[in-house]
């Protein structure tokens, strides 16, 4: 792949995570089937109890946005290389919904650092594989850990 065509699909790949986000914190549901790809795998789950298929994304992601109704993902990084795009993130919400690891809402707010790498193909995200300081989100909501079942 000749360099302007590599730096074109990047820019490409940066542009879809960037809509993709922009998608979620303006709260438009119907659009993540722009971005992610109908079978998207989603390695790190997104919320306790979702389901361990392809495509079950998009349901977590619904979720979180009933949960927190204010939560943003602001992007401080976008970093693409071939078919990748890691995303360093601020994520910030308010516990205003129900959630299924907590029902009761405890409007709470928290403030967390993520690292996202997303695989794009063809356009879409395809894989979602995140690191997140869930005990920082956790202490700040006042969540109890998970225990071990």
């Amino acid at each position: 792949m000749a360099s302007t065509e590599a730096s074109t699909t990047t820019e490409a790949n940066k542009k879809v995570v960037a809509d993709f986000l922009a998608a979620i914190n303006e709260r438009r549901v119907e659009d993540l089937a722009h971005h992610m790809a109908h079978d998207v795998v989603d390695h790190n789950k997104i919320i306790h109890g979702e389901a361990d298929e392809p495509g079950a994304a998009f349901e977590g992601f619904r979720q979180q946005m009933a949960a927190f109704g204010d939560a943003r993902m602001v992007p401080l990084e976008l970093i693409a290389e071939g078919d990748r795009v890691v995303a360093r993130i601020v994520a910030t919400g308010t516990h205003s919904g129900t959630h299924p690891r907590m029902p009761e809402p405890t409007h709470r707010s928290f403030e967390v650092e993520q690292i996202w790498v997303f695989t794009v193909t063809d356009g879409r995200i395809s894989e979602i594989r995140a690191v997140s300081d869930r005990l920082g989100m956790f202490l700040q909501l006042g969540w109890d850990w998970p225990t071990a079942d």
